[in-house]
């Protein structure tokens, strides 16, 4: 039994605020966007636990951005607050926009299935285009800032209504009083903490997916390696003939069948994803830990092999490694709608739809080294995200998006990536700002507001069937 030891103190209350994302991440920084420009005269603030904005994007050193076309490539699906993201990038030389980028190319790590029109782009120019965008919309920031707990109040038919965010910093705690909460944690934080239930992993035994430390490498000869790939068609990724005859040997310093690859806008310098840490937990602070410690001794390791195996790899050297490893699932909450697998595959059609999606499942096996969207089940051209999704069952304020939302271990392998948490980002902040203008409950709010807005402001949700 774990020992518990009874704490009480008084904490400063900071002036309350109408909404307050937290995360930013590409949800959150969507949310702030989206529910600033949708919610005149009120204050928007957005909490983040670094001193910048973008969460794997940046910190994640994540990258590219998946596919925000069909899964075919042939149209855009996810627009809007995304669209001008990148627009804005690539107008800074820090992006190359998805539509001139094929499947196949050093940039989608030359894979075809699900890769086609990725989003190559700089992080260093993530960070400051989204810091604008934030500012420019007039959203509020408080950053190196944790919620560590939260406050509730009882609300209808048995839900919950959180009033305040406990939050840590340099200066101590805090209570941040709320009217509306955008949780885009990633980890479903805020809707945990005040009681929505949660699930965790896949079904049969709760494991979720593997973390990886992203990092980048210099001095690659871009021209052999591209080379070397297309001399070798067979291969299930880059290099993996080459990896398995190591594996089998033992010499191959991680469980993956192939190198992750993407070439970036600067000559030689490519993301690599590669690592993989298996069986452990992303809201675990002791495992977290374990799993930062792993991923570094696998860089290193993967260095090594690299100079002394991989063609045109001859004389890289590590640029950097991410600010955070990498962690694909922890929490999903349970809201009034789960998303599932059959929903993607048969490209089920939804009344409150605020999202198309084109990516395909991609599920890094949580216990070994298969796994992706080569070895997936397949999904519909096409498919929606319902608002449902977004609304934890157990809360009356909260909306959750990104990767926590409400979709079973499968369907979150799909909508999990980053355009997708732009889109789902931008509707919560949409409906929380609508919402409370309309002094009603995100729950309670008419879908067809939000969708309307979603299509004033640029974003695509197709033609929404009646409810």
């Amino acid at each position: 039994m774990t020992e518990t030891f009874a704490y009480q103190r008084s904490i400063p209350v900071a002036p309350g605020a109408d909404i307050v994302v937290v995360g930013g991440g590409p949800a959150g920084i969507a949310a702030a966007i989206a529910a600033t420009r949708n919610a005149a005269g009120a204050r928007v603030l957005l909490i983040e636990r670094y001193g910048f904005l973008g969460g794997n994007l940046t910190a994640g050193l994540v990258g590219p951005c998946m596919t925000s076309y069909s899964l075919d490539g042939r149209e855009q699906l996810i627009r809007g607050i995304f669209e001008e993201f990148v627009n804005r990038m690539v107008a800074a030389g820090g992006a190359l926009h998805p539509s001139g980028i094929p499947a196949g190319s050093p940039y989608c790590s030359f894979i075809e299935y699900g890769h086609d029109k990725v989003t190559p782009f700089e992080p260093e120019c993530a960070k400051i285009t989204a810091l604008r965008m934030v500012r420019e919309a007039g959203a509020e920031l408080l950053f190196h800032t944790m919620v560590v707990d939260t406050l509730t109040e009882a609300a209808a038919i048995g839900r919950r209504r959180v009033t305040g965010l406990v939050c840590a910093s340099k200066s101590g705690l805090h209570v941040q009083p709320v009217g509306m909460v955008v949780d885009c944690s990633a980890d479903g934080d805020v809707a945990a903490l005040a009681g929505n239930e949660v699930a965790t992993g896949r079904a049969q035994d709760g494991l979720t997916q593997p973390m990886t430390l992203f990092f980048r490498v210099q001095g690659v000869d871009d021209a052999r390696v591209e080379a070397y790939v297309r001399a070798h068609p067979d291969d299930f990724r880059p290099f993996s003939g080459i990896v398995e005859k190591a594996r089998a040997k033992g010499r191959f310093p991680a469980p993956r069948k192939g190198v992750g690859m993407y070439r970036t806008l600067r000559r030689g310098v490519w993301r690599i994803n590669t690592t993989r840490v298996l069986r452990r937990n992303g809201t675990d602070a002791k495992d977290l830990t374990a799993a930062e410690i792993e991923g570094l001794e696998q860089v290193y390791a993967l260095l090594d092999f690299f100079r002394k195996e991989l063609p045109g790899f001859e004389n890289c050297s590590l640029l950097d490694t991410a600010t955070q490893i990498g962690v694909r699932e922890t929490r999903r909450v349970v809201g009034d709608y789960t998303l599932t697998l059959g929903d993607l595959q048969n490209g089920r059609r939804f009344p409150d739809v605020i999202a198309l999606c084109g990516y395909p499942v991609d599920i890094h096996a949580p216990d070994g080294a298969g796994g992706g969207t080569g070895e997936a089940p397949p999904t519909a051209n096409v498919y929606e995200i319902p608002y449902r999704v977004l609304t934890p069952r157990d809360l009356d304020n909260v909306m959750v998006a990104g990767r926590a939302v409400s979709a079973t271990h499968e369907a979150l392998g799909a909508i999990r990536v980053m355009p997708p948490c732009f889109a789902m980002g931008e509707a919560a902040g949409v409906a929380t700002a609508l919402a409370r203008s309309a002094g009603t409950t995100p729950r309670d709010l008419d879908v067809r507001r939000v969708q309307a807005q979603l299509q004033a402001q640029g974003a695509f949700i197709g033609d929404p069937i009646a409810g």
